[in-house]
């Protein structure tokens, strides 16, 4: 059975924390026909509207999920991760905890996702498991 990968779902800090969090991918052209090909992890303290918009947009030496990845899929370097794995969540709302980044005033916020994928990879395999 296929889970819905769209929806938001929660991530259980502790007893007074619960977050929620989910993963969107896009494809936008502008008028000059510039392709904005990105994925974006969303995390949001559940019951507000302070959200924080982690964006991460194809580029040189970097690949989003859609065509070829597997959806969540987010790739520079020698880093893979899945945006859609719980641990890889926690991971980045402790990373965007730390440096300050979620608002704290009912708004989003967006923030570029690659200098954060290089704080949280660590121990993450290299690739997705066989």
């Amino acid at each position: 059975m296929a889970r819905k990968l769209r929806r938001a779902r929660r991530l259980v800090v502790d007893a007074g924390n619960v977050y929620m969090w989910s993963v969107r991918h896009r494809h936008t052209r502008d008028g000059s026909g510039t392709h904005d090909c990105r994925t974006t992890l969303s995390l949001w303290r559940e019951g507000t509207q302070q959200r924080l918009a982690v964006v991460f947009r194809e580029g040189p030496g970097r690949a989003v999920s859609g065509g070829y990845l597997t959806s969540g899929a987010v790739v520079s370097g020698g880093t893979w991760l899945n945006l859609h794995e719980p641990g890889v969540a926690r991971r980045f709302l402790d990373a965007a905890t730390a440096r300050g980044l979620l608002p704290d005033t009912p708004r989003t916020v967006e923030t570029d996702g690659w200098p954060l994928l290089e704080a949280v990879a660590g121990d993450v395999p290299a690739g997705p498991a066989g």
